[in-house]
C-alpha cells in the first residue's frame, strides 16, 4: 500500500509540473474613438474629385500600430530553456463587431514555432516581416502614433498594413545589445520557384541611450505577394485599420495603388534613436522602389514603364511629462522621382499626440495629422493628400483628429 501511494502521487506530482510548464494566455487590444477629417473625397468625376467634412466611429491603433484585436499565446516548455510557441491573432471591428484582414479568422497573425534564448527564435505562419519588426520600433507609426503616424497611403509599410503568407522566419538572441533576423515566404508556384516570393532582413543595435536599426524587404508579384490579390493594397489596408475607410478601389491609395504593375517592390530602411529621460529623439529614413513597371500582368491603364522611387524622411521625439502623460511628434517629407515624365511628387506632414493613462491597461488620448501633398499622383491626377488609414482628400491638404480610449488586457 506504501509503495502504491508514492507511485500515486510521483504521477500527480509529475502531471502537475507538466501542467505547470505550459500556458496559454488570451490577450487583446480594444481601441475605439471619435474622428474627423476635411476634405474627404465623396466622389472623383472627370471634373475632379469632391469633398466633405467626415465624421466616424471608428477603430484605431495607437501607442503602435496594433489595432483592435484578441489572441492567444501558447507556450510550452521543452527542456533546457527551449519553449514551443504558436500566435494565433484576430482583428474585428469594435464598431460593428465584424471581422477584418478580409474576414479571416486569424488574419492579423497565426504561426507556430521554436525559441530558446542560447538559439534565438524560428516561427513559420502568416507574421510580419524581418524589415517591420527591427524599423518600426524607431518610427512614430510604431511607438505612440499608430496608423495616423504611417507615411502617406503607408508607401513604406511601416504601418504594418501588409503581414507575410507562408512565411518562415528567424531571429537570434540578443548579444551584447546586437539582434539580426530575416524572413523567407515561399511563393507557391509550381515551377516557378520565385513567383510570389518574399525575403527580408533586419538587424538592431540597443546601447544605454542609443539604438540603431536597419532592415530590407524584397517583395517579387508584389500585387499579388505583399499587397494582396486585389488592385491597390487588396483587403489589407482599409480593413486592417478599422472602419473609417471605404471600399477598395485604386482611388483609395493614390499615392501608390497606379504602381501595382511593378514586377518588384524593395523597401530598404534605417533609423536612429536617442533616449535621454525623459525624452527620446529618433529619425528613419526609408526608400521604396517599385521596379519593372509594366512588366506584370497586374492593372497598368497609365503605361507606366521603368522604376517609381519614393524617398522617406522622419524625424519624431516624444517625452514622458509626469509618469501618466506623454506626449509625441513627428514631421515627415516624401518625394518621388518623376515617372514617364510626371514630374514626380511632394509630401509633408506633421503628427502630434497626446496620452495619459487611467492605468497600466487603459489610456485615454488625442491624435491630430496634417498633410500637404503637391505634384501628380499614382493615377495621373493633381497629387492629393492621403493620410493612412482615411479616405483621401479632394485637394492637396488634408487634417485629421481622433479622440479615443485603448484597453490593453
Amino acid at each position: 500500500m506504501k509503495y502504491r501511494y508514492l507511485a500515486l502521487s510521483t504521477l500527480a506530482l509529475a502531471c502537475s509540473s507538466a501542467y505547470a510548464q505550459s500556458s496559454v494566455t488570451l490577450y487583446g487590444v480594444l481601441d475605439l474613438g471619435f474622428t474627423y477629417a476635411n476634405n474627404t473625397q465623396t466622389a472623383r468625376p472627370a471634373s475632379g474629385p469632391v469633398g466633405s467634412s467626415q465624421f466616424a466611429l471608428s477603430d484605431g491603433g495607437t501607442n503602435g500600430p496594433a489595432g483592435t484585436r484578441w489572441g492567444m499565446l501558447v507556450k510550452e516548455d521543452l527542456g533546457g530553456g527551449l519553449q514551443a510557441i504558436a500566435t494565433l491573432e484576430n482583428g474585428f471591428s469594435m464598431s460593428n463587431g465584424a471581422a477584418l484582414q478580409g474576414g479571416a479568422m486569424f488574419g492579423r497573425q497565426v504561426f507556430v514555432g521554436l525559441t530558446s534564448p542560447k538559439w534565438g527564435t524560428v516561427t513559420a505562419g502568416r507574421q510580419y516581416d524581418s524589415y517591420t519588426d527591427f524599423v518600426q520600433p524607431m518610427a512614430a507609426v510604431g511607438q505612440w502614433a499608430g496608423y495616423m503616424g504611417a507615411m502617406p497611403d503607408d508607401v513604406d509599410s511601416l504601418g504594418n498594413t501588409s503581414r507575410i503568407n507562408n512565411a518562415v522566419k528567424f531571429r537570434t538572441p540578443s548579444f551584447d545589445g546586437f539582434q539580426a533576423g530575416g524572413m523567407y515566404s515561399f511563393g507557391g508556384i509550381a515551377g516557378q520557384f520565385t513567383q510570389n516570393q518574399v525575403w527580408a532582413l533586419g538587424a538592431s543595435y540597443t546601447g544605454s541611450t542609443v539604438t540603431v536599426a536597419a532592415g530590407y524587404i524584397n517583395a517579387r508579384d508584389p500585387n499579388v505577394s505583399l499587397y494582396g490579390n486585389v488592385p491597390g493594397k487588396g483587403d489589407e489596408t482599409v480593413n486592417n485599420l478599422g472602419s473609417f475607410g471605404s471600399a477598395v478601389s485604386p482611388q483609395a491609395y493614390p499615392v501608390d495603388s497606379g504602381y501595382v504593375s511593378a514586377s518588384t517592390v524593395q523597401i530598404l530602411g534605417g533609423g536612429v534613436q536617442l533616449a535621454f529621460h525623459p525624452v527620446t529623439v529618433g529619425a528613419v529614413v526609408t526608400n521604396t522602389r517599385f521596379e519593372g513597371l509594366g512588366t506584370t500582368s497586374a492593372p497598368n491603364p497609365m503605361q507606366y514603364t521603368g522604376t517609381a522611387s519614393f524617398v522617406n524622411f522622419e524625424l519624431n521625439l516624444k517625452t514622458q511629462v509626469t509618469p501618466e502623460w506623454m506626449i509625441g511628434t513627428a514631421v515627415h517629407y516624401t518625394t518621388r522621382n518623376s515617372v514617364n515624365g510626371d514630374g514626380g511628387a511632394k509630401y509633408m506632414q506633421a503628427d502630434l499626440g497626446t496620452f495619459y493613462s487611467l492605468s497600466k491597461r487603459t489610456t485615454l488620448y488625442a491624435l491630430a495629422v496634417a498633410q500637404k501633398a503637391t505634384g501628380r499622383d499614382s493615377l495621373g491626377q493633381p497629387a492629393v493628400a492621403s493620410i493612412s488609414g482615411f479616405n483621401p482628400s479632394a485637394t492637396g491638404r488634408q487634417v485629421a483628429v481622433r479622440l479615443g480610449v485603448d484597453h490593453r488586457f
